[in-house]
């Protein structure tokens, strides 16, 4: 029986969800690289009509699986090649989370507690700003998110029907990124083993069962590859795989606290009320003590597995952003019901890092009015930065109300709380947040885009439907093929960057650089004529012979 007040907190967190992460989605171009890369396979599925095997340039691409990507091509079908079409899969994904968390939430604790950690999770910057992106983590921490909660519902209750969903989920997370869905959900299962004293809670039985529902669900893909003739691809996918975790992908390094840094403000404010919550609490119940322990388990083993890995990339630990908004969501919830004390020291990160954060977005619109004095001062000292900076791109200055106004809200909530109007302020800072990130996206975003890559997109779009090939040097982008809307080259020797920069070429080539490639590229490539220059990069041609 369909419990009425479950279903009507639903829909309302599903409209809710649908207003904060539809409108606007196709408002700023998809960014380089992972948005621009995944929508491209998703297109280029739709030009060749090949949707078991996934290309990039039209050459087999080895690095994703293929679920997210099918969801993009689905879209795009519908909606057209576009950005709202490339992001609307995750921001579907963002309604589904929010029900799945006030659903589960309401089955661990109550209907209160469902709704806060719902609104924590959205209200949180990082989490909620992944449901606007064209990225897969959000679907694969999901499908890995349930996979862990369906085995913590089996370590509870020994239920077969909870072993095989939760490794049915695993199977869709190994389907959407690859096989650290089984390695995330393995090192969480060996913890709590350790933890448990190494007392077996899996018969061999029960392990085979696991293994198979995984492997009929993950292993689809690669089955696939088999039968239509791509084995291949299933040897580079998992070097791949290795490659990442042993070595640092070119520009993405970082210290071992890279990623608690960006937990702490990313998921700003649920990560400082998570900081709270790994005391026990004697009023927690058997379950639910046992449900925090998971949850502490899966964040510290994202968190120390990324730190490890030498490609430091912000999406790596997002799947964090689960038992991170658990546990925030666990301290407000306690909070509001009077079972924890408000420390000043949570007054402190707040406010620190709402300054931090306010101080940032509020002087987006200086730079650009003292930009030149930026320039001439020297203190950049790259080119290719400096010649970014002079985008002309409009400010109003009233963009750096939506830093302000994350200061001023954050204090003004500090202070009920201060007068012990403990929901108020609390619920206060999650919608003062939810505010920013929403304005930020609308107001901020389209105004930094074009300092990035906007004259290289620009340039791109020019090219769309023209004969003629389009090509990167220098940098790695995915931009030329989506935004020229590539079509499969008939002359395969023009996917050799070589052919097109000295071969005997049967239409024209262009190519885009970074200024600070030019004169080492002229040197080079003779040939090459500039055509023009613009924010940082340089746009070059080169004609075929003229044939008699």
């Amino acid at each position: 029986m369909i419990n009425a007040t479950a279903f009507r907190n639903s829909l309302i967190i599903a409209i809710i969800a649908f207003l904060l992460f539809v409108p606007f989605l196709g408002a700023v171009h998809l960014f380089d690289w992972d948005e621009i890369n995944f929508a491209e396979c998703a297109r280029e599925m739709l030009v060749t009509h090949d949707y078991f095997s996934v290309k990039i340039n039209f050459q087999p691409f080895w690095e994703k699986p293929p679920i997210f990507i099918w969801m993009q091509a689905l879209s795009m079908s519908v909606f057209g090649v576009s950005e709202f079409a490339a992001r609307l899969p995750n921001a579907i994904c963002g309604i589904v989370t929010l029900v799945v968390l006030y659903n589960i939430g309401r089955k661990l604790v109550d209907d209160k507690f469902g709704m806060i950690w719902a609104l924590v999770y959205a209200s949180s910057f990082l989490p909620h700003f992944y449901f606007k992106s064209g990225i897969i983590d959000p679907w694969f921490n999901l499908f890995i998110f349930l996979g862990v909660y369906y085995f913590i519902l089996f370590a509870n209750t020994k239920t077969i029907r909870s072993l095989i969903v939760s490794a049915l989920f695993i199977g869709l997370g190994v389907l959407t990124k690859g096989p650290v869905a089984v390695l995330v959900l393995g090192l969480c299962v060996a913890v709590y083993w350790i933890i448990k004293r190494f007392q077996p809670f899996m018969t061999w039985k029960q392990i085979a069962i696991y293994a198979t529902a995984v492997l009929s669900v993950g292993g689809m893909w690669f089955l696939m590859l088999v039968l239509t003739g791509n084995a291949s691809i299933i040897k580079e996918f998992f070097l791949y795989q290795i490659r990442l975790f042993s070595t640092q992908d070119a520009g993405h390094g970082g210290p071992f606290y890279y990623h608690w840094v960006i937990l702490l403000v990313g998921c700003f404010p649920a990560s400082v009320f998570a900081l709270r919550a790994f005391r026990r609490n004697m009023n927690d119940t058997p379950f639910q003590i046992l449900f925090k322990l998971w949850m502490i388990i899966l964040l510290l083993v994202v968190l120390i597995v990324f730190s490890i890995v030498k490609t430091k990339i912000v999406h790596y630990s997002s799947l964090c952003y689960f038992p991170l908004s658990y546990l925030g969501g666990y301290v407000v919830y306690k909070l509001m019901n009077g079972e924890m004390m408000w420390k000043k020291s949570t007054s402190a990160f707040l406010a620190i890092i709402a300054s931090l954060v306010g101080i940032v977005i509020a002087a987006l619109p200086l730079v650009e009015k003292y930009k030149q004095s930026i320039i001439n001062s020297k203190l950049i000292d790259d080119d290719f930065a400096v010649e970014s900076l002079k985008a002309n791109v409009h400010w109003s200055g009233m963009e750096g109300l939506v830093g302000i106004v994350l200061i001023v809200g954050t204090g003004l909530m500090l202070w009920f709380i201060g007068k012990r109007k403990m929901t108020i302020g609390i619920v206060g800072i999650f919608v003062v947040s939810l505010f920013t990130i929403n304005m930020a996206a609308v107001v901020v975003a389209p105004k930094v885009e074009p300092y990035s890559q906007g004259a290289a997109i620009e340039f791109y779009e020019y090219l769309q439907n023209k004969d003629c090939y389009v090509e990167t040097m220098g940098f790695k982008s995915y931009a030329n093929l989506f935004y020229s809307l590539k079509k499969e080259q008939a002359n395969k020797n023009s996917y050799d960057l070589g052919y097109l920069l000295r071969g005997d070429i049967d239409k024209p080539a262009y190519f885009v650089i970074k200024i600070t490639d030019l004169a080492d590229t002229k040197k080079d490539y003779p040939e090459l004529k500039e055509i023009y220059r613009k924010n940082g990069f340089v746009f070059l041609m080169r004609l075929p012979k003229t044939r008699i």
